[in-house]
């Protein structure tokens, strides 16, 4: 039987908690999530990309270049392809701040714009900044333990080519485990720090150590449901990836959308809009 969610206490609009100065880290609101909740999340982001899509196109663009940007390393340094990755997945919450925004506006019967969804980010810069060092420092240490993989698994850093012939290769298994266990641990602490955490810094104003404590606090709450979202999330990027990065000019955006509609379902319980929608 699916988990019910509890309402959390919240005015009529349903898009303020009370004293949201009072929201810290260990007393927001955490819902109960059920299994089949990302594919509502995925759908309702489909339709804000449906409702923006000049704005979720442009956004779109960004992560394609950004597709390109990475397989560039790769022909270059494939040594730091891994990291580099991690520098992405850093970059794309930041990005999707403009689509968060156009999502808030759609259900609030605002009318968004790309320029509205540029500047979404100027209220909350400050935190912003100090979320993004965080990260940074989060994808620094995961660049530097793949270096440590590459290291002791070769006697030279090996070319595009090479590493290639390296994963697909069962000589090398030790080094496919090693690499694949190094990205695990990096990606999940990621995305467990940052899952709801811009989305709630942008509604919240909140501090950026309180919107990660939330964020690690609903993994916690909806451990199944989360690890779901993570797949989901992961299987359509690689989707996107596979013809020339073309893929991320509407997955990118959808992902984004939905990730804000994850993050109201998580700290409201609800992914209803306000209005006709």
């Amino acid at each position: 039987m699916p988990a019910t969610r509890h309402p959390s206490p919240s005015p009529p609009n349903g898009d303020q908690a009370p004293e949201p100065e009072s929201w810290l880290a260990l007393t927001a609101p955490i819902q109960t999530l059920r299994l089949d909740d990302p594919l509502e999340w995925l759908s309702l982001g489909w339709r804000d990309f449906t409702r923006a899509p000049g704005v979720g196109l442009f956004f779109g663009a960004c992560f394609f270049l950004m597709g390109h940007a990475l397989l560039q390393v790769f022909e270059k340094a494939p040594a730091y392809v891994l990291a580099l990755s991690a520098g992405f997945l850093l970059m794309g919450p930041l990005l999707c701040l403009g689509l968060y925004d156009v999502s808030r506006q759609l259900r609030t019967g605002g009318k968004p714009s790309l320029r509205k969804a540029l500047v979404a980010w100027f209220p909350t810069k400050g935190t912003i900044g100090i979320f993004a060092g965080i990260l940074l420092i989060l994808e620094m240490l995961w660049g530097r333990a793949s270096l440590i993989v590459f290291a002791v698994s070769f006697d030279s850093l090996p070319t595009a080519q090479s590493t290639m012939s390296a994963i697909f290769s069962f000589d090398n298994i030790d080094f496919i485990i090693g690499y694949l266990i190094v990205g695990a641990i990096f990606a999940g602490l990621i995305f467990v720090t940052s899952v709801i955490a811009i989305p709630m810094i942008l509604d919240k104003h909140t501090d950026a150590i309180s919107a990660s404590l939330t964020s690690v606090r609903a993994c916690a709450r909806n451990p199944l449901t989360m690890a779901i979202w993570a797949a989901l999330i992961t299987l359509l990027i690689v989707i996107a990836m596979l013809p020339f990065f073309v893929g991320l000019l509407v997955i990118g955006p959808v992902l984004g959308h939905a990730t804000w509609h994850a993050y109201r379902a998580v700290i409201y319980g609800s992914t209803k809009p306000i209005g006709r929608f």
